[in-house]
């Protein structure tokens, strides 16, 4: 395989993508692993109300950079260097925009928050920390997805793969020492996650500032229609990341009628287990979208093909691997994350794994496919994968299920939404021709 096939690019672009989202993805489940282990099941229990939260700020920042950066890498190979500088600019402001309006919600509503997603005596005061640290981060959070994007779309993919691993290995380091040295509790956890894309963004600086960056501020005028062009390529992957906050909530609730705080705390498991799962297809479709839109800015039809076969065949034998794993180690993974010994919790979080996880044999097909009808400007196709699966489907089966198979239904719900919108993504793919 020469450096110069499609295929040499392609695997560089998706591999480093995804280790960096691996990266990227450990920032929570580093803090369930240390919360687990400093405050036990209730301390789980309030993490998992709260991340759906840390879900909503991802989405956003998501939307920013794939949005942003699918239009910058369109005019960059159609060669309008101006109109690449201008949405850049307009992508960091209304990035800027977005972060303030959490910031301000972390200072004025998080026991609000902590309340709507069902904390009760003993989650109360640990949710309402974690809550009110990271949205007053949130600007950090959604600024570091938004200049990841761009730093990969202007042709530093390894830059961008190092500056999340960074920040992910800082958040490990800094959770053991805020939560056990400095006995921090929650506020360590969420502080420690907070700081880390403020040291990514410091990685990603060294781009900003080298010669071969294109990427700086422009004077631009702004309006309505240039914030929805920028947003609008970016929407299915708002509502996929944003899919997985919703549904946390709602099956924090929903796990709290069937099977208590022990429930919602073997659903941490599965739920932050299945974050990093679902961040490993998301590097498949972030790693895609430069190649995609580039190819589609050149008129490359050829090309664009091979990168969405090569995309849902990699995604596909990564969801049998990783089904295969999970179902032969669940045993030692729920140990690590079950520091109390709770014999409640196992066969819960068994059984999730084994019921939850089969939905990512569809999920991967579903991401990739959102991602590469965005990087292509088929936003509309995209959006009906992304709303199906976020939405559409999920949500009166999260309802329904529960009602005739009780703890199974909840995790097959996801299962059998995820199975409904692939049907849906087949239906895209082949209207933009990209599967012929």
């Amino acid at each position: 395989m020469g450096k110069n096939s499609g295929a040499y690019e392609f695997f560089r672009y998706v591999g480093l993508n995804v280790m960096g989202m691996i990266g990227l993805s450990c920032y929570i489940l580093a803090d369930t692993y240390f919360v687990s282990k400093a405050l036990g099941t209730s301390g789980l229990a309030a993490l998992n109300l709260a991340i759906s939260v840390y879900s909503v700020i991802n989405a956003t920042g998501l939307m920013m950079g794939a949005g942003g950066g699918t239009r910058f890498s369109i005019f960059r190979f159609q060669g309008h260097e101006r109109e690449a500088g201008q949405v850049f600019t307009r992508t960091v402001i209304l990035a800027l925009a977005a972060g303030g309006v959490f910031l301000l919600a972390g200072l004025l509503c998080a026991p609000v928050l902590a309340a709507v997603l069902g904390a009760d005596g003993d989650t109360m005061d640990n949710t309402v920390v974690y809550l009110r640290v990271i949205l007053c981060f949130a600007p950090c959070f959604i600024m570091n997805n938004t200049l990841l994007a761009f730093v990969r779309n202007d042709g530093n993919p390894k830059l961008s793969m190092a500056a999340m691993l960074t920040g992910s290995l800082a958040n490990i380091a800094l959770d053991y020492l805020f939560m056990f040295p400095f006995s921090m509790g929650m506020s360590g956890a969420a502080f420690a996650t907070g700081l880390a894309p403020v040291i990514s963004m410091g990685v990603l600086a060294l781009h900003l500032s080298g010669k071969k960056s294109s990427l700086s501020i422009v004077r631009c005028r702004w309006s309505l229609r240039e914030a929805v062009s920028i947003l609008s390529p970016g929407v299915s992957s708002f509502i996929t990341e944003l899919s997985s906050g919703i549904v946390l909530m709602m099956f924090n609730l929903i796990i709290l009628s069937l099977a208590g705080n022990t429930g919602v705390a073997a659903y941490g498991i599965v739920a932050n287990l299945a974050l990093v799962v679902t961040a490993v297809f998301t590097g498949i479709a972030q790693g895609m979208q430069p190649l995609a839109s580039r190819s589609y800015g050149a008129g490359d039809g050829k090309t664009l093909k091979l990168v969405f076969r090569y995309g849902a065949i990699l995604s596909i034998v990564l969801a049998a691997g990783i089904y295969a794993c999970a179902n032969s180690w669940w045993q030692g993974i729920i140990a690590i994350f079950n520091s109390e010994g709770s014999q409640e919790l196992v066969p819960i979080a068994r059984r999730g794994i084994q019921l939850y996880f089969a939905g990512f044999l569809f999920a991967g097909i579903n991401i990739v496919s959102a991602a590469f009808l965005s990087a292509v400007t088929e936003t509309g196709k995209a959006f009906a994968i992304s709303i199906v699966r976020g939405c559409l489907a999920i949500i009166p089966l999260a309802f329904l299920l529960p009602g005739i198979w009780g703890m199974d239904g909840v995790w097959l719900a996801f299962v059998l939404a995820e199975a409904l919108a692939c049907l849906v993504s087949v239906w895209g793919i082949r209207r933009a021709g990209a599967a012929r």
